[in-house]
């Protein structure tokens, strides 16, 4: 591992503007790179069919000894603010002038993979396929990774089933192999307009509807396994006016379709029993905004990588996160993925850092499971 190249390749691509739906210029930087180094290159163009501008990169190192291979993911986009990142080096970490995210998440998994690259060829190694998977729009959905046509997907770049994705925040030694699925439901209550002033009786206020039917919903944590929250509550009439119109919004995230549906379906009976006390109407909608993660093989795999961390003496800790990732959307497809952390820190903010320690502990690990 080159410690200087890899501050210098993360720098320079978190100076490039990369937020989601806008990635163009980043993947371009990439598919350059991963092509210098002798890479095949295949892009999906799923972007087209939600607005972006960058497609899926798909990229493979051919082997030298025979095997399944595996498969290393990240994503290309970085949350605003993110336009004329200033990366300043302090010590051992990499941080903003806190104007600004840095784009740790998730460059410095892009970095990582980048160098494990670099290595390889330059060594000479014996190693497997390795397969490389980099998305755009990760933060806004995984529309990236929603919207591959795998069936364009030439079927010697279609990626190894075992995938580490590099987009973990904290230490090297994180492992994270279990993820929840995600709901998101939105309520429209229908009331009717009045005159508040003059006959307030005739009307029936849909911001009270939403309020009754609120205050009887569990919001928050359900079970051990299950959260819940709103995110907003909508409505706009002059204060005389009865507003005949309220629309809520929020979500339902759970390791159990179970019991995320029993919540749901409680939140619509709150809403049923509104109406029925106070007459109106609603309409509750809900979409799965990504399913489950859950590892194929007992852990088998979250396991193999973690005796590389414990042989050069970093502690590790088997996960089960609250959040959701691209990760998620392969899993349908049959993926079996582990999220590793890479150093990153205050991520989404613009305190956001990277420690150069954890990320070169995470190159170092992933040289030595790749290398046979």
């Amino acid at each position: 591992m080159k410690k200087e190249r890899v501050i210098n390749s993360f720098i320079d691509m978190v100076k490039i503007y990369s937020p989601s739906l806008n990635e163009k210029e980043y993947s371009e930087y990439l598919v350059k790179q991963l092509e210098r180094l002798g890479l095949e290159v295949y892009l999906d163009l799923g972007f087209k069919k939600y607005g972006g501008n960058a497609p899926t990169i798909f990229a493979k190192l051919k082997g030298n000894v025979s095997g399944e291979g595996v498969t290393l993911a990240a994503h290309m986009d970085v949350v605003e603010p993110c336009a004329n990142i200033n990366p300043i080096v302090d010590g051992d970490f990499i941080k903003t002038d806190e104007t600004t995210t840095l784009g740790g998440d998730d460059k410095a998994g892009i970095a990582a993979i980048l160098e494990v690259l670099e290595n390889l060829i330059e060594s000479e190694a014996k190693h497997e396929d390795v397969f490389v998977l980099l998305t755009p729009c990760e933060e806004n959905g995984m529309l990236g990774a929603k919207n591959i046509d795998w069936n364009l997907v030439p079927a010697h770049m279609v990626p190894a089933k075992n995938m580490i994705v590099i987009d973990n925040s904290g230490r090297a030694g994180l492992i994270a192999h279990t993820a929840p699925s995600k709901y998101d439901f939105k309520i429209t209550f229908k009331g009717r307009k009045a005159h508040a002033g003059i006959e307030p009786e005739k009307g029936i206020n849909a911001i009270t509807l939403a309020g009754v039917a609120i205050s009887n919903m569990n919001i928050g944590r359900i079970d051990t396994l299950t959260t819940s929250n709103l995110g907003t509550i909508h409505s706009e009439f002059p204060s005389n006016v009865v507003a005949d119109l309220c629309v809520v919004t929020g979500e339902v995230r759970g390791h159990s379709l179970e019991s995320i549906f029993e919540t749901l379906n409680s939140y619509e009976k709150a809403c049923e029993n509104s109406v029925e006390k106070l007459g109106g109407e609603f309409l509750f909608e809900k979409i799965c905004v990504f399913p489950t993660l859950k590892p194929t093989d007992d852990l088998a795999f979250a396991k193999e990588f973690a005796k590389v961390y414990e042989s050069m003496g970093i502690a590790t800790e088997l996960q089960i996160i609250g959040g959701g990732s691209d990760s998620n959307i392969f899993a349908e497809k049959g993926y079996n993925s582990i999220i590793i952390g890479v150093g990153m820190e205050g991520v989404h903010t613009v305190n956001e850092k990277l420690d150069t320690r954890e990320l070169f502990k995470t190159i170092e690990a992933l040289n030595s499971y790749i290398v046979k």
